[in-house]
């Protein structure tokens, strides 16, 4: 029974670290959680995280780059919305991740305990991927 090892994806890997760059800065993090709720404007958005238009705006063209937010033009206004559920998936497994690891001066976990954290989760998640997949899509 030996364990089959997937190749080395780099293009794949060379994607997902774009991705994790996009998400590990703070004020994209932010960005992210508020549109995963609903479609925003630059301004509302800027006005959300307490920064400049033109900074904000930056931010959002890297997220945009990495796949995670899309536009919407109305008039002259550009909504900003996220790309899909794959992106709402990206935050609740970073919120996961982020809750199972441990706290400054936390004893450390086991490898073994992180995956039976991950494990119990993994049919409540499901449930509510299967239960997001069915609702039906609404105008935001």
């Amino acid at each position: 029974m030996g364990a089959q090892v997937e190749a080395w994806d780099a293009a794949g890997a060379e994607r997902a670290i774009a991705v994790l760059k996009a998400v590990a800065d703070p004020t994209r993090y932010r960005l992210l959680w508020a549109l995963s709720r609903q479609e925003f404007p630059v301004g509302s958005l800027a006005e959300m995280v307490g920064a400049h238009v033109a900074a904000v705006s930056q931010h959002l063209a890297k997220l945009r780059t990495a796949g995670l937010v899309v536009t919407r033009r109305e008039g002259t206004r550009i909504y900003y919305r996220v790309a899909g559920p794959h992106v709402r998936g990206l935050l609740e497994e970073a919120s996961l991740v982020a809750s199972a690891a441990p706290s400054e001066g936390a004893e450390p976990v086991s490898g073994q305990e992180a995956a039976a954290a991950v494990a119990q989760e993994q049919p409540a998640r499901a449930a509510g991927r299967r239960a997001r997949a069915r609702r039906p899509a609404t105008a935001e």
